[in-house]
């Protein structure tokens, strides 16, 4: 049956994280596995989290089976999490549980091949690396656009000069937040732009909300999906739970579209049901429920995310200081402008492999670090090691 499989190339991510646990050397340091860590070296569960799971096992009287869509309580919570208390908008969306953004994105790919196969999805360039095959195993066409800096904002002016290829129809997927692996986030007149270049071109967004609560706080990093719903029909929406409550390995999320009018929330959610069932049946319960718990009273959990965010913010402040010191800020000071956990240095393939061969600092070859993977303790370890790799061959180390 299977002689004639080949080999299926590594996940570029996961490969970087087996690079990683195989290296021998003691002192070394993983910036390419996107967790938040804090100064211990740890990816804490949080204490709202502990609480909640405490109460579920005090109380808990079935592991019966759930209905398709999830958990309505976390469905229900999550999508004012996303969208705010706007009773209109509220009631014109359709929202399901998923194993994960992931599982979300690739809901909704299935989804858009269902309503119209003929779409192009549009992706940015750098972005998310699974955001290609999620859309690809669907059977749809992937075009791209680019993402760069302008004056520490994401450029919009290429991004509307390449989007005038897409055609009515077309799905345009954007990260709400906190961009990976660029860092780069579109300021409020980006989102006008892009709100009103959807509406005049027939143009579905598709936001990916992975990272909500670690750029400027959960209500302020929602303004641009939000400029969105305000002004179109139709919107589609990944969530995760993943970093802002640190339900990793639960594998939380929800699959949000919002539609014309609430007669069309049947079809849609048939269609979303009868993907999931043919998927996985149902997704697990266990993460929804404590997300469920902090949605319904959320003082504590807010309190550790701004404590996450902050400490992110301030390693970016240290890093920065860091280079400064050695004289390499001009090059990569854009890292204290960034937002979440991601930047992505200006180096070649060649100079991230420098790092990882002389230095033991593992990031992506595409030049991808996790701020918010390190500590205070290893900043100067790696702005040392990166003022060698680009003093050795500043020319040559530079991705210009």
């Amino acid at each position: 049956m299977f002689s004639r499989l080949t080999l299926v190339p590594s996940d570029p991510l996961w490969a970087l994280t087996a690079a990683f646990q195989a290296d021998p050397r003691h002192r070394k340091l993983d910036l390419g596995l996107g967790v938040y860590r804090d100064e211990t070296g740890d990816t804490p569960i949080f204490a709202a989290v502990k609480a909640a799971e405490v109460r579920m096992a005090a109380v808990g009287a079935s592991k019966s089976y759930r209905p398709l869509r999830g958990n309505d309580a976390f469905n229900a919570g999550m999508t004012k999490l996303l969208l705010g208390t706007e009773a209109a908008t509220l009631a014109r969306s359709a929202t399901i549980q998923t194993v994960g953004a992931t599982g979300a994105l690739r809901m909704l790919a299935e989804l858009i091949a269902v309503a119209r196969p003929s779409a192009t999805i549009w992706l940015s360039d750098p972005g998310y690396h699974n955001h290609r095959p999620l859309m690809a195993a669907a059977g749809l066409s992937v075009a791209e656009y680019p993402w760069r800096e302008r004056n520490g904002a994401a450029d919009f002016e290429p991004v509307l000069h390449r989007l005038k290829q897409a055609k009515p129809g077309d799905v345009l997927l954007i990260q709400g937040c906190c961009h990976n692996p660029t860092g780069l986030d579109l300021t409020f007149d980006g989102w006008q732009q892009i709100a009103a270049l959807c509406e005049r071109r027939g143009i579905v967004p598709l936001v990916d909300m992975a990272y909500q609560g670690l750029s400027d706080g959960l209500d302020a990093d929602a303004f641009g999906l939000r400029i969105l719903v305000d002004r179109l029909d139709t919107v589609l929406i990944a969530a995760s739970c993943s970093k802002n409550m640190g339900l990793y390995c639960e594998r939380t999320g929800v699959a949000s579209v919002i539609l014309p009018s609430a007669s069309q929330i049947a079809s849609v959610m048939g269609v979303l049901e009868a993907t999931g069932r043919c998927s996985y049946s149902m997704p697990p319960d266990h993460g929804a429920s404590v997300a469920a718990a902090l949605l319904a009273n959320p003082e504590q959990w807010h309190a550790a995310l701004h404590k996450m965010r902050e400490r992110i913010a301030h390693m970016r402040s240290v890093l920065t200081a860091a280079l400064r010191e050695r004289g390499i800020l001009n090059a990569l000071g854009a890292i204290e402008r960034h937002r979440g956990m991601f930047s992505t240095l200006p180096l070649r393939p060649e100079a991230m492999m420098k790092l990882r061969r002389d230095h033991a600092i593992y990031g992506s070859l595409d030049g991808r670090i996790n701020v918010a993977g390190l500590q205070t303790s290893q900043v100067e370890w790696l702005a040392d090691a990166l003022l060698d790799v680009m003093g050795h061959c500043p020319e040559e180390a530079m991705a210009l």
